[in-house]
């Protein structure tokens, strides 16, 4: 039917449960409803979307790898430039190399094969090239399955508990 957001007693999100599972938590009081759908499971009991734990979960910390693919997932594949989707997209450096920028989140964008050979080895601001979005480092491998459900338009609910969609 539909995935539940699993909200932490801190509200950040701790993940994606099926609706059977959320209606288990609620029903067994380890959690509370925050938003639902007007789709009814059981008489007067509406479909959950987003939970939060009564209770705190300390989950250690994991710190997500740069990757090619998780700068192009973080960037939802498309160029930072020119907001181009497809295939053939490539990572730019910000602050290119030769000028000492590094390998890092916040200095690596999408961008199409076009505008990383436009900018060239300049700064978005010498080239006259604004960014999309500032890049930088995602919260959590959580953000990014968060992200594709927003995006889809499928849960619009949770943009509000999902940090810095």
């Amino acid at each position: 039917m539909s995935k539940v957001l699993v909200l932490n007693a801190s509200y950040e999100p701790l993940n994606i449960t099926s609706w059977r599972r959320a209606v288990v938590l609620l029903l067994k009081g380890k959690a509370e409803q925050l938003e639902f759908r007007s789709t009814e499971i059981y008489t007067s009991f509406p479909l959950p979307t987003v939970i939060r734990l009564r209770y705190y979960v300390r989950v250690p910390y994991k710190e997500i790898p740069l990757t090619r693919r998780n700068v192009l997932e973080r960037d939802d594949q498309t160029c930072q430039y020119c907001s181009y989707r497809g295939d053939g997209l490539t990572l730019d450096h910000v602050l290119p190399r030769s000028r000492g920028g590094g390998d890092t989140w916040e200095n690596l964008v999408a961008a199409c094969v076009r505008c990383n050979v436009r900018k060239g080895n300049r700064t978005p601001a010498e080239a006259h090239m604004p960014l999309n979005s500032q890049p930088r480092r995602p919260y959590s491998s959580l953000h990014f399955e968060i992200a594709r459900y927003v995006r889809s338009g499928r849960n619009q609910e949770w943009r509000k508990y999902a940090i810095g969609l």
